[in-house]
């Protein structure tokens, strides 16, 4: 093996291991961070910022009950699939092939509620896939639209070594995608399918016939998504410099903490508004913009 040969699978090696270590850490602290600001809004002290690393533990020393095997493996699917994901960004590697296993971790979670045949996990199930529905144009447009504004790469690495931040051109597609992030970090009003405050009709919706280890699988697998969620977020502002990364991190923070607020100030929505606010998002802020950038840059020509 030579030199370079090394440093090429070093290059990919080190972030993949890094995010397999330390993403579910920052993710659990996240959302600790998450419940602390949620209950001060609430005017309640709250719980420590270590309690979702605390109810984990103790999901994992639970009896295990499931009502089929079927189900732990779909589970297990969906978290192995959330690793990948976020594997493949993080390796700098095809954001088509990220949007893909992204894809595949949620079927996965939808197979596992489907297993279970209890009533509020199927209508939760169903909720996910329309859900999925609202979100999935707006990640296809805000891909399309980097790929045409990154020298025409779905290259993830090469997207961050690039020279003009993705926002100054896409400003409606980042907006697009920060609407939608709600969806993905399964915020109100858009907790749909599936909600961690237990406050909807659904009980837990697709989780509701989850327990022990299949829960705490599930709940890893949501620190995991939260993380490569933001690095995506931080794309639009990558550009190859240190100045642009510390803006990148700091705009991911702030993301997630404006989710935060939106989750404690709005009321759960019906599918209907998430459904048809979402594609009229896609297409007045994303798609408009992707088209304006595209016919700006290449006057239309193929």
């Amino acid at each position: 093996m030579t030199v370079m040969e090394f440093e090429s699978i070093l290059k990919i090696a080190v972030p993949v291991a890094a995010y397999i270590l330390f993403a579910p850490l920052l993710g659990g602290l996240l959302a600790g961070i998450d419940r602390k600001i949620t209950a001060r809004m609430q005017g309640r002290f709250g719980p420590p910022v270590l309690q979702p690393f605390y109810d984990v533990l103790k999901l994992l020393e639970k009896e295990a009950i499931t009502v089929n095997s079927s189900q732990d493996f779909f589970v297990g699917c969906s978290l192995l699939f959330m690793i990948v994901t976020g594997c493949l960004f993080f390796a700098g590697l095809s954001l088509l092939l990220f949007i893909f296993a992204l894809t595949t971790a949620s079927m996965f979670l939808v197979a596992a509620a489907y297993s279970s045949n209890s009533p509020y996990a199927q209508i939760g199930a169903e909720r996910e896939l329309l859900q999925m529905m609202a979100y999935e144009p707006m990640v296809l447009i805000a891909a399309i639209s980097l790929y045409i504004v990154k020298d025409m790469t779905f290259n993830i690495g090469d997207m961050v070594s690039s020279g003009v931040p993705a926002v100054i051109l896409l400003p409606g597609v980042f907006l697009g995608f920060l609407y939608i992030l709600t969806i993905k970090f399964r915020k109100s009003p858009f907790d749909l399918s599936m909600s961690h405050h237990a406050h909807q009709e659904l009980v837990k919706g697709l989780t509701t016939e989850f327990s022990g280890k299949t829960l705490a699988m599930l709940e890893v697998a949501h620190w995991y998504e939260n993380v490569f969620l933001l690095g995506f977020v931080f794309l639009f502002f990558a550009n190859g410099t240190l100045a642009m990364a510390v803006v990148g991190v700091v705009v991911c923070l702030l993301a997630y903490f404006l989710e935060v607020f939106i989750d404690n100030v709005n009321a759960r929505m019906k599918w209907q508004f998430a459904l048809n606010s979402a594609w009229i998002v896609a297409l007045t802020f994303g798609a408009a913009n992707m088209l304006i950038v595209y016919y700006r840059l290449f006057g239309g020509g193929v």
